[in-house]
């Protein structure tokens, strides 16, 4: 009769031991978000009488309650924040891939200096630059509008990404650049029919993160949005708490699943070019 070494027996013990502290640590990770699902399907008085995930009375009023709960229907504040978002989305991918370029291809006077200086702005904090930003925007007559959300974008002000395809640029072979230099291409062509088919991933990658950042963003939003009508998700689900303590929090939580949707199938659908995009920047 075969025997199972004791060796493999260790192994397959560690290997269950493992899988088993990964569950329990997905589960904790997703219990707040399972919490909120179950809350959204049960009445407001048992929403903070149970802690757990199992729905006694299912309650499905809250989703056409909260979408009709505002001044406008939900699906106006979807649509205001996917306008924001595909503004940043456009500027964040033209502006930094043009940047990035610049940075890993031309040779210009205080190329070094410029990075250096471009790096450090990551560590800035949106509350260091929000003032000088509304005061210009306020001067400009922009407030109340989607400009001061996306005309940042158009100016290569993420830094993070910006680097990101610095470093995907730099792992692409020059000879290509040679080759098309050759043919007579210049850099506006090079970039356009060269290096921008290559950098696919990282153009995958900014894309995902600018959506989830932007469509998650409550502090810009808020400040340079004051008309209801203009409200974002963020900012409208913020609407459903009232200050005396008269909050609708089945709405809240029905409407939170709601907006967590689009951000759901984001990355479903782009966890491939995701992962994809941060390997091989990472690895160059």
């Amino acid at each position: 009769m075969y025997e199972v070494p004791p060796r493999s027996l260790r192994s397959r013990a560690g290997s269950v031991l493992r899988h088993a502290l990964l569950i329990l640590a997905a589960f904790v990770m997703l219990y707040p978000l399972l919490w909120m699902v179950a809350s959204s399907l049960r009445p407001d008085s048992d929403i903070f009488n149970s802690y757990g995930l199992f729905v006694n009375t299912f309650d499905t009023t809250h989703y056409p309650d909260g979408w009709n709960a505002l001044a406008m229907p939900f699906g106006s504040y979807l649509l205001n924040s996917a306008i924001v978002v595909l503004g940043a989305i456009v500027g964040n991918l033209v502006s930094c891939s043009m940047a990035a370029y610049a940075f890993a291809r031309l040779e210009f006077p205080y190329k070094r200096t410029a990075f250096a200086i471009m790096l450090l702005t990551i560590m800035l904090p949106v509350h260091v630059v929000i003032v000088p930003q509304y005061i210009l925007f306020a001067n400009m007559d922009l407030i109340n509008t989607f400009v001061p959300m996306i005309l940042p974008k158009l100016l290569a002000t993420d830094a993070f990404f910006i680097f990101l395809m610095v470093q995907f640029i730099r792992g692409i072979p020059r000879e290509l650049d040679e080759a098309a230099r050759i043919d007579g291409a210049g850099h506006a062509r090079i970039f356009l029919r060269i290096i921008l088919p290559l950098m696919v991933p990282a153009l995958a990658t900014t894309t995902i993160f600018t959506f989830i950042w932007t469509w998650n963003d409550f502090f810009t939003q808020l400040i340079f949005l004051t008309d209801p009508d203009l409200y974002t998700v963020p900012v409208a689900l913020r609407s459903f708490i009232d200050a005396q303590e008269n909050s609708s929090f089945g709405a809240l939580f029905a409407m939170s699943i709601v907006s967590l949707v689009p951000i759901f199938l984001v990355f479903l659908f782009g966890q491939r070019y995701l992962i994809q995009g941060i390997a091989t920047t990472g690895g160059k």
